[in-house]
């Protein structure tokens, strides 16, 4: 009989089909797929991608150089010649627009890293020494009190126009932003049980915070800097186009505008494309940034699923 069952027994295991063996992936190969499989953060890199490949490649893909002057050619309507038009100038607007590009983007990515950087040195110090908290956030506060066009406008009129005046301007505007979210960050990992593990180890807090309370801030911070950078693409646009950014022969996306806006009814090729060009960047990059945040965000992947089809 106990041998009738166990035949039985070895007749049913044959004929369940064998289960492959699950390989284990690294969370970093997992991490990849997930970006992948979220469609804002394709879309999003993908746009962005172009701008800084036509930023690169400048001299290359420009048909004119873009501070060259042709009053004979001022205001022509866009064609085979110039693909974009010219300016009240004669200069070609498509080749101003991609040299443009690199002023804007240097301003964006550069402000993004000092914003970053400035920022989580002064977070880590006011949400890990709570006797320095009271100073320093009421000095972020007092920055933040004022709109961020108009700080940059003051700090802009006094150093004078340039691109790394600029730069620090920007900087000065949105550093207290990024110092609030790393401060609020910090003061909920100093009170967890890994990070008093470490201190009562006698663990410096140097060690303790870049070690434990850094690395878990750098979610947020990526997230972050992405706004800031399409934050800055626009500021300095606005710089530009208020006659406050940059020099008004150096070419950027802001002092193409600028040059248009006299010449709105006549020629609005002008001012439309550049300004097209900068609408199409800043959604790139809030595109990544959103995605970025739905994928980082454990609360968020969840929802990742849906938005991105799965």
């Amino acid at each position: 009989m106990s041998a009738t069952t166990d035949a039985a027994v070895e007749k049913v295991l044959a004929e369940i089909p064998a289960v492959p063996a699950i390989e284990p992936t690294a969370p970093r190969i997992r991490w990849v797929r997930r970006l992948l499989r979220n469609r804002n953060v394709v879309v999003g890199a993908s746009l962005f991608l172009v701008f800084l490949l036509a930023a690169l490649l400048a001299d290359q893909v420009a048909t004119h150089v873009p501070t060259r002057l042709h009053p004979a050619q001022r205001l022509r309507p866009p064609s085979r010649a110039n693909l974009l038009g010219t300016d009240e100038f004669g200069r070609d607007v498509y080749s101003l627009v991609v040299h443009g590009s690199r002023v804007s983007l240097l301003v964006g990515g550069v402000t993004m890293v000092l914003t970053s950087v400035a920022g989580t040195l002064i977070g880590l110090v006011a949400g890990y020494y709570r006797r320095l908290d009271l100073f320093v956030m009421r000095v972020m506060d007092g920055l933040m009190a004022f709109p961020a066009i108009l700080l940059a406008i003051a700090f802009m009129a006094a150093r004078g126009p340039g691109v790394w005046n600029v730069i620090l301007a920007l900087s000065l505007v949105y550093m207290p932003r990024t110092a609030l979210l790393v401060r609020s960050t910090v003061l909920s990992l100093r009170e967890l049980d890994y990070v008093q593990a470490a201190r009562a180890l006698g663990r410096r807090d140097l060690a303790i915070a870049l070690r434990h309370i850094l690395p878990n801030c750098m979610a947020p911070l990526l997230v972050q800097g992405t706004f800031i950078f399409a934050y800055a693409v626009l500021a300095e646009a606005i710089l530009g186009f208020l006659g406050v950014g940059v020099p008004p022969y150096v070419p950027s996306w802001g002092n193409v505008i600028a040059s248009g806006k006299n010449v709105i009814r006549e020629a609005f090729w002008v001012s439309l494309f550049p300004g097209i060009t900068l609408t199409v960047a800043g959604l790139s990059l809030n595109l990544l940034g959103d995605g970025l945040r739905d994928t980082l965000d454990p609360r968020l992947r969840g929802s990742v699923g849906t938005a991105t089809g799965r």
